[in-house]
């Protein structure tokens, strides 16, 4: 999988279109999760993909501290579900923590869906609370110290 890093304003239509289609295909129409993907935080992110040629695999979005919580954070961890199970989440999720990493940041908080404790605590994520719902799916705030 080729990792490649952009800002909001390095997209050309077509990417940013494969990026939205993604996430509307997993969190809005798998999850069955009527949500507003479009949060207008995009623009402030810097955004991790994963392609094999041109076909979008795995995705992230990623804050600095302060963009979104006080901390730098990871979210919208996605993988196509054509490819799923074939360790793309990690690989993507490396990459991300590679990026925060590279810029000298202490720590990462995430909002992570309940389920996929496991896949977030092999990483080195800590769960660092109560489990709350966000958009009707059980999740929990998890800190990796870098």
């Amino acid at each position: 999988m080729k990792v490649v890093i952009k800002s909001f304003s390095d997209f050309d239509i077509e990417e940013l279109y494969k990026v939205l289609q993604l996430r509307t295909a997993v969190f809005v129409v798998e999850q069955d999760c009527v949500y507003q993907d479009m949060d207008g935080k995009d623009q402030n992110a810097t955004h991790i993909l994963g392609y094999e040629k041109d076909q979008l695999l795995a995705y992230t979005r990623f804050f600095k501290p302060g963009d979104y919580f006080e901390q730098s954070s990871i979210g919208r961890v996605v993988v196509s579900p054509q490819h799923r199970g074939k360790s793309y989440g990690q690989e993507i999720m490396k990459a991300s923590i590679a990026f925060a990493k590279a810029e000298n940041l202490p720590s990462i908080r995430i909002s992570a869906q309940c389920y996929l404790d496991k896949f977030y605590t092999d990483l080195g994520f800590i769960s660092t609370g109560e489990k709350y719902l966000e958009d009707g799916i059980p999740h929990q705030a998890m800190v990796l110290e870098l």
